[in-house]
């Protein structure tokens, strides 16, 4: 296969996770993923699942992501998110998404905006690999009850 259906490909799982992303269904959002996903955010490793942020966790399944999308939602306030999506780089299998998310966090009615880094590997039409590298100075302060 040449290297431009390839990306092509690529793109085209990239936009239909856009899609599905901001229509929210997380069984919807999950089909997209392989079985198997090595999905890793970068945030340091003693914040990972804290019960203020418990959805900043490693993930393996299909069944982890819909899990991840269902924890998001349930800790922010509905309606109150948006996305900025700046640009989509494609090489190949690989995507790299560039943005800013503005949430809202349910438990402590603060605002925060973060920016982002989606890097995605595309294999046989399914996401296998979601690396998150996002802002998480500000989620952390946004959902720190004590400040």
């Amino acid at each position: 296969m040449s290297p431009q259906p390839e990306a092509d490909a690529t793109r085209a799982v990239v936009q239909d996770l856009l899609v599905r992303l901001g229509e929210g269904p997380p069984e919807r959002i999950a089909e997209l993923y392989a079985e198997q996903v090595d999905w890793k955010l970068d945030w340091p490793e003693s914040e990972h699942g804290r019960s203020a942020t418990p959805w900043i966790r490693h993930r393996t399944t299909r069944a982890d992501v819909a899990d991840h999308y269902r924890e998001l939602a349930e800790h922010h306030v509905r309606g109150e998110a948006d996305t900025q999506v700046e640009r989509v780089l494609v090489d190949g299998e690989d995507a790299v998404v560039l943005g800013e998310i503005r949430q809202t966090a349910e438990s402590t009615k603060r605002a925060y905006r973060a920016r982002f880094a989606l890097h995605l590997t595309v294999t046989d039409g399914l996401i296998t690999r979601q690396h998150t590298y996002e802002d998480s100075l500000a989620v952390a302060e946004a959902f720190d009850e004590s400040a």
